[in-house]
């Protein structure tokens, strides 16, 4: 592996760690229905398939409280209900016909606090995943001195830039933290 090889890598995954963060910021509930909450919810269907729900059902807000899950075959009404429940979002989903409705009660000031929490411990969870890049780069770097592949100016400014790279994406972390705790507490 190459210098640069590393350097693209670690970026890479650094990348891919604020993105799975923002999706699971995605995923906790606001004052605001938003299909984000539900998309990735695993339902077991047609004998023991797991699914995603945005895999087996249209789900739309069509107002600011309501989430409304239309499943593409009729059958899979009762796993999505049951999958539903089973996440516990502190929400009771409703068969109307051939939809599934959710109603998002206000949230209380104890429950919102508990959600930033939650997002805390994410955001806290993605900056040791970054860490954790920075480690193994920066061990690839110290091997590709020991071997002879880069000189140590090289490795002293590889390390740099990655030092550099994990500072500006746990930055990006604690700003989209910012943003969904803002979110969160906006009654």
């Amino acid at each position: 592996m190459t210098l640069d090889e590393v350097m693209f890598e670690a970026e890479e995954k650094m990348q891919k760690t604020e993105d799975i963060v923002r999706q699971e910021f995605a995923g906790v509930r606001t004052s605001k229905a938003t299909p984000a909450l539900v998309d990735n919810i695993v339902v077991e269907v047609y004998g023991g398939a797991q699914m995603r729900l945005k895999e087996l059902a249209t789900i739309t807000t069509p107002e600011p409280k309501v989430i409304l899950i239309q499943p593409w075959d009729i059958n899979n009404l009762h796993p999505i209900e049951k999958a539903i429940q089973k996440v516990n979002l502190g929400v009771n989903p409703v068969i109307d016909k051939k939809v599934i409705r959710i109603v998002l009660p206000d949230l209380s000031q104890e429950r919102r606090q508990e959600l930033v929490k939650l997002v805390h411990k994410m955001a806290e969870d993605g900056r040791v995943a970054i860490r954790h890049v920075r480690r193994d780069a920066l061990e690839h770097i110290k091997a590709l001195c020991k071997a002879g592949d880069i000189t140590e100016d090289e490795k002293a400014s590889a390390e740099k830039d990655i030092q550099k790279l994990t500072d500006e994406y746990i930055a990006k972390i604690d700003k989209h933290l910012a943003a969904k705790e803002k979110e969160i507490m906006t009654v």
